[in-house]
């Protein structure tokens, strides 16, 4: 499912863009450029400056983030929404959900009004297990002798 402003922002994708978007549509992990090369290669993607380009583009539409931790990217969940946003990153599966809430960056906001401090970017990033993934290990845990 798209909304109306991915659908917009789409439009505006080259090919390369286009292929790249959906490469990283199709897991909820994390992306490295490398990994995302090989993959694309059968499309026409030769080298690392094409995809990083495409990233550059993607990530400045807000159709893509990079995970600072595992230097890596992922496509945006709410592209809609013009807002920070934070991510839950397993440790495990290596599975990112994004968060998009603005009372995880309100107090950061209110500290660079009152500082006079211009937010370009703020990256919020917690690691943990997913539920599946903590499901997963307490049956473990309980199977365990």
């Amino acid at each position: 499912m798209t909304s109306a402003c991915d659908a917009a922002g789409a439009e505006r994708l080259t090919r390369n863009e286009r292929a790249v978007l959906a490469a990283l549509r199709q897991t909820p992990a994390a992306r490295s450029a490398y990994d995302l090369l090989d993959e694309l290669r059968d499309v026409g993607l030769k080298a690392p400056a094409q995809v990083y380009r495409a990233l550059q583009k993607l990530i400045r539409l807000g159709l893509a983030h990079r995970i600072e931790s595992v230097n890596g990217f992922v496509a945006c969940a709410h592209p809609q929404d013009d807002c920070f946003a934070a991510f839950a990153i397993c440790t495990e599966c290596g599975a990112v959900a994004e968060i998009t809430d603005e009372t995880l960056v309100e107090p950061l906001s209110r500290w660079a009004r009152r500082s006079a401090f211009a937010l370009d970017q703020v990256t919020l990033e917690a690691r943990g297990r997913c539920r599946a993934c903590a499901t997963a290990t307490r049956r473990l845990e309980e199977t365990d002798p």
